[in-house]
């Protein structure tokens, strides 16, 4: 465990200091505002915006007669740079629920908006496929599907001769990320140079994207953005509004500011699709797994083949000799969903942690135990070992700081007056996902370090990590360390995304340090010889650039970064070793368990979550400080996720109901428990030069499921569709 040091730039953030990027002063900026669509699917028979020209202030609207030409550029998926491949403006076609029909600019934001809801749209209007099972939606297995299928043995073989068999449908509701900084575009051109300051994930992506998209060098491209209020995925990677927004700036030769509303954030930036799962698990009477099968099928939109594919992880769960998997997407009429904190993961692991309570009730088993005989230390795929695997070591010290023994394990038999009582516990876990990252460091003779990488902060504390990182490798005080993120100008490094920001920027950060040791001979001078050492060395500074990789990649990984690609993808397999008898990549992924305590009222079935206990293992913590908050929020939107968050689909419009703050539930503190994080020490040289494996979304990844299990152990009610609400508990 790394220090546990306050957050670089706690002080900053609670007295207003950082600025986000809406909040750039920029001199002379208009503003722009959407007209989004009011169908979810047809085109414009007519559109008439002389209301909204008329009005002073405004200096332009733009609609598929007059909007600026961009370039069809590839979906992420599909090795380009985009979130949702459909152009808006670029035809008279509506694709799905709040699509841009027309953009205003105008001096003020109040003039834009008031501008835009006077433009009269009248549509042509069809019938649009919302969901699964609407007319019209068409399914597809994509080649991806095909080529990530996993299989081991024979399923069906195994299937048909396992005595104990579960066999069950699950189901995961759309959901949106919400976060507190809204999406926002400013975009200001000197001369042929485009500067624009955008909360961003990705900032080398989302410059070289939107450089290919508008057709301009991308070292004239230049992405500001230090700071991010929020993202969960809804941020990593470029939307179709960046553009609109630079090139209007460019043909007006002023700034132009854009900052969507909440509702219109719903249908014009990504969000969790939505799952149907089938989970089938056949055991032996003493509870070894003989079959295990997962199918899903996911909704996407009509343009886009976006796949969660969240198969790929549950199959490496526990041991298992005869494995299927399949995912089949659902073609709609909406727009592309995309990552939201751990995308795969969370309704995946949702399927499969229920499906195994189901079976420890099949068996009559303790949950906990059930998992311990499957537990396993290599690929049931591959036959490859995991780099480190302390599963059962979170188990057992969750469930004694929970009091699991204490559980009586017949369903309706535990309560207080009128509140029913269940315990549920499920396993996260989260692979270590890794891509290159550069860094470069400056350290001046008075012991003073700066150090730059152009990863991202979005409250997780990126930030803090850089700097202990960086101090530990000089033998610096921290506060001694500047850090320098979120900006294209800086070395590029990583996606704030698939928790691999400490691991790969942090690699890189602990890399050039070592150059700069180096230049001491390897072992870095006392603070106060400091300056005596600088001085023979006959400089006043030492600047070091450095360039990491994750095992089995290479220098054109770097190449790739630069480029804004994520370079061959996350590193959850690591560099072929010898002596692995199972023949694969050494596998590298953290874990944890969860146990909940749900009580339900058993008269109105109000459900409440008095108590939460996590305990992960996810290899070297830098900071247990910030370590812990990102399990807390995982813990806790975990929670929010199981019982209150779901967009509301209009499955005959196939429009989003709840698309505002006030309707869309979220956790609030009434609704949070007491939540237990413990962090169980773990030792892994392997995976990285820091040992470290990734914290952020593992902790979200079981709690659905444990509070799921619970809901059931005091009810005797198995609720298998998210989220839990009291009427599915009144049926």
């Amino acid at each position: 465990m790394g220090q546990a040091i306050p957050r670089y730039e706690a002080t900053a953030k609670v007295t207003g200091q950082p600025l986000y990027a809406a909040d750039e002063p920029i001199a002379r900026p208009l503003y722009a505002f959407f007209k989004t669509s009011g169908v979810a699917r047809g085109t414009i028979a007519s559109l008439d915006v002389r209301k909204a020209e008329a009005m002073p202030g405004v200096m332009k609207v733009y609609t598929h007669r007059n909007a600026p030409p961009r370039k069809a550029v590839k979906h992420i998926m599909t090795g380009g740079y985009m979130s949702d491949t459909n152009i808006p403006l670029a035809d008279n076609r509506v694709r799905h629920d709040g699509d841009i029909v027309a953009m205003v600019v105008a001096d003020s934001y109040e003039i834009a908006r008031d501008a835009a809801n006077r433009i009269e749209v009248r549509y042509a209007a069809q019938a649009p496929a919302a969901t699964f099972g609407s007319p019209g939606a068409v399914k597809k297995v994509p080649e991806q599907a095909q080529k990530n299928a996993k299989k081991a043995g024979d399923f069906a073989a195994g299937w048909s001769r396992a005595p104990v068999k579960v066999d069950a449908r699950y189901s995961t509701p759309t959901q949106h990320h919400n976060p507190i900084e809204l999406y926002a575009t400013t975009a200001v051109w000197n001369g042929d140079q485009l500067t624009f300051y955008e909360p961003s994930q990705f900032v080398y992506s989302t410059a070289n994207g939107l450089a290919e998209q508008i057709g301009v060098d991308p070292a004239k491209v230049h992405l500001v953005n230090p700071y991010v209020g929020g993202g969960f995925g809804g941020k990593g990677i470029l939307t179709q509004r960046t553009a609109l927004v630079a090139l209007a700036a460019r043909d007006l030769g002023r700034p132009v500011k854009l900052v969507l509303h909440r509702k219109q954030a719903y249908g014009l930036t990504t969000y969790r699709a939505e799952t149907r799962q089938r989970v089938r698990l056949g055991a032996d009477r003493n509870g070894k797994l003989v079959a295990f099968a997962h199918d899903g099928e996911e909704v996407t939109s009509r343009a886009d083949d976006y796949m969660v594919g969240g198969v790929e992880n549950t199959v490496e769960m526990y041991a298992c000799p005869n494995i299927a998997t399949s995912v089949t997407l659902v073609k709609a009429d909406r727009n592309t969903p995309g990552f939201m904190r751990s995308p795969p993961e969370t309704p995946y692991m949702f399927g499969l942690e229920s499906a195994m309570d189901e079976l420890a009730v099949a068996l009559n088993m303790d949950p906990v135990e059930l998992r311990r005989i499957n537990d396993t230390q290599k690929s049931p795929i591959s036959g490859a070992p995991y780099t480190s695997r302390s599963l059962m070591q979170c188990y057992d010290q969750a469930a004694a700081a929970f009091g699991w023994s204490r559980r009586n394990p017949r369903p309706l038999s535990m309560s207080q007056g009128d509140w029913l009582i269940g315990w549920g516990c499920a396993t996260a876990t989260y692979p270590t996902n890794m891509m290159a990252s550069t860094a470069r460091i400056r350290l001046t003779a008075d012991g003073k370090a700066v150090v730059e990488v152009a990863a991202h902060d979005m409250g997780q504390g990126a930030y803090t990590a850089m700097q202990q990182i960086a101090a530990k490798r000089l033998g610096l005080d921290p506060r001694q360390v500047t850090v320098r993120m979120g900006d294209s100008a800086l070395p590029p490094g990583p996606v704030a995304g698939g928790s691999m920001t400490t691991a790969s920027a942090g690699s890189a950060v602990h890399t050039a340090a070592g150059k700069i040791a180096a230049r001491f001979g390897g072992a870095m001078p006392a603070p106060n010889d400091l300056d005596d050492a600088f001085r023979r060395l006959g400089v006043t500074q030492i600047e070091e650039y450095a360039e990491w990789w994750p095992p089995g990649q290479g220098p054109q990984a770097v190449r790739a970064l630069y480029k804004g690609s994520m370079g061959g993808g996350g590193g959850e397999e690591g560099e072929q070793q010898e002596g692995n008898a199972g023949g694969g990549k050494p596998m590298m992924a953290a874990f944890g368990a969860e146990f909940v305590e749900v009580r339900i009222h058993r008269l109105t079935r109000e459900i409440r979550v008095p108590r939460m206990t996590g305990a992960f293992a996810a290899g070297h913590i830098v900071n247990p400080r910030t370590a812990r908050s990102q399990y807390l929020g995982g813990m806790i939107w975990g929670m929010a996720s199981a019982l209150l968050e779901a967009t509301e689909v209009d499955a005959k419009r196939a429009r989003y109901v709840n698309d505002n703050i006030a309707e869309y539930l979220v956790a609030v503190n009434a609704d949070v428990p007491q939540v237990d994080v413990i962090l169980v020490p773990e030792v892994d040289t392997k995976v990285n030069p820091l040992g470290v494996k990734g914290i952020g979304e593992l902790a979200n990844v079981g709690t659905a499921a444990a509070i799921a299990n619970a809901v059931y152990h005091a009810t005797g009610k198995r609720i298998r569709d998210l989220p839990i609400t009291m009427d599915k508990l009144l049926v």
